[in-house]
């Protein structure tokens, strides 16, 4: 049985009051942090885990919070990004919903760690019912002691605010999300300066996951050196995984990092295998924005190795023949599917979702929907698949942010390894559009 983490007391009755939450060992970070540790070594023991950034990118989160500014000064702040958009992920609302004192916990023993006074969780729009939960877990915390003035008469004072978001997937890239919590349109920031210097108000800044920040008090309560020993390689701990689509057991699983894709799907303790009398066809496995791999390429390497649920071998390959864990956002599709609808679908999210401030992203999205569309809807013409090709080099590593890579590299992955499927639509529109068509190897035989 896999160590959790993050959901060992998810479900027990009551854990969403802090006098349950207490009675699990909740808040004994913020004790131990605030009574017997320096900010400093909370940064120390963080570093030492080797936790990565959860919320897609991976980055060592305690090299993060060590190129914070604190020479200049400057008051210092922490923003919980629980912007959650990407579509395929939806872990982070699950933990805030079920178990918000574990966010809390981890907001102020981080907070402490920075030198922040003043934190905040900027919460996706839409999730009013997740902003009530956890405004009621900081009316808690505050009323207990562990958030205001004089924290546990350790000298160490922080407000944590909820703040609803702009309803807008850009807002989830960390400077659109400062923007957007200074009262503006949530568009992305040119870097430098990053957000460790300037960052909300123009002060140094940290903007970590929600999944990250829950990791730390586990982290500050067990050491770093503990947390270090799960998972494989630069891989440490336990990650939240988002499992949907064509799968026997769909939901939310915690994972040590390190476990093969294959029994990650297959296995009972897991998602139980694909839907009965289906085979597997294709994985996204890091939320919508990360390329798309064969069944082949994501139970194994192109070497043959076993893929692992980490960041290094899913990468194995580079887009080649590889993807990226990403937010965990892992996506089942089997014999059924449409690869030419599913990226159709991606794009249009994607040219709705652009922020339109960068021109290569503003206009190649909507191109990318456009000439999608159509090649769905029987109108394609041959060389649309290298025109799609051509567009996507055109917006990848040429905007302010990464939502141009994350529109472009779903459909170049999908046309490096579905070519055959795109090209079917095109010559045989016919068939192709008639409901339900699904493409099947021996049409082009």
């Amino acid at each position: 049985m896999a160590l959790k983490i993050l959901t060992e007391h998810i479900n027990v009755p009551g854990i969403k009051t802090l006098e349950v939450y207490r009675q699990y060992g909740g808040y004994r970070s913020v004790e131990k942090a605030v009574k017997t540790m320096s900010p400093d070594d909370v940064v120390e023991e963080v570093k030492k885990s080797g936790l990565r950034g959860r919320g897609g990118a991976g980055f060592p989160t305690g090299m993060k919070w060590s190129f914070i500014d604190k020479k200049s000064g400057n008051p210092r702040y922490l923003v919980c990004n629980a912007d959650e958009s990407e579509p395929g992920t939806f872990k982070d609302r699950y933990l805030m919903s079920n178990n918000p004192h574990a966010l809390v916990e981890g907001m102020i023993t981080s907070s402490y760690a920075l030198g922040a006074n003043l934190s905040y969780i900027y919460v996706r729009g839409e999730l009013l019912y997740v902003i009530r939960i956890l405004q009621k877990a900081i009316d808690e915390a505050y009323a207990a002691g562990y958030l205001g003035k004089n924290i546990l008469g350790s000298g160490y004072d922080l407000d944590l605010h909820v703040h609803p978001g702009g309803g807008a997937y850009i807002c989830g890239e960390e400077t659109a999300l400062i923007e957007s919590l200074e009262g503006k349109r949530g568009n992305p920031r040119n870097k430098p300066p990053f957000p460790a210097v300037k960052g909300l108000y123009q002060n140094p800044t940290v903007v970590n996951n929600v999944e990250t920040i829950a990791a730390v008090p586990w982290i500050v309560n067990n050491t770093g050196d503990e947390y270090a020993k799960i998972g494989i390689g630069r891989s440490t701990g336990t990650k939240l995984i988002s499992a949907c689509g064509h799968l026997q057991k769909q939901g939310i699983y915690e994972i040590e990092l390190g476990v093969p894709v294959e029994e990650f799907i297959y296995s009972d303790e897991y998602c139980g295998g694909i839907r009965k009398g289906h085979e597997l066809k294709a994985v996204v496995a890091g939320g919508s924005s990360v390329p798309i791999l064969p069944a082949h390429l994501i139970l194994k390497t192109a070497n043959g190795e076993n893929r692992l649920m980490t960041y290094e071998s899913l990468a194995d390959g580079g887009f080649a023949t590889g993807t990226m864990l990403g937010s965990g956002g892992f996506i089942a599709m089997d014999e059924t599917t449409c690869i030419v609808r599913n990226t159709w679908n991606f794009a249009r999210f994607y040219s709705h979702e652009s922020c339109g401030q960068c021109s290569p992203c503003r206009e190649g999205t909507g191109w990318m929907e456009k000439v999608l569309y159509r090649i769905e809807h029987g109108q394609g013409r041959e060389h649309d698949i290298d025109l799609l090709v051509d567009v996507a080099k055109k917006i990848e590593g040429n905007t302010i942010c990464p939502l141009g890579d994350a529109a472009a590299w779903p459909v170049a992955a999908a046309i490096r390894h579905f070519r055959h499927e795109f090209e079917w639509h095109i010559r045989q529109p016919q068939e192709a559009t008639q409901p339900g068509a699904v493409y099947r190897e021996q049409v082009l035989v």
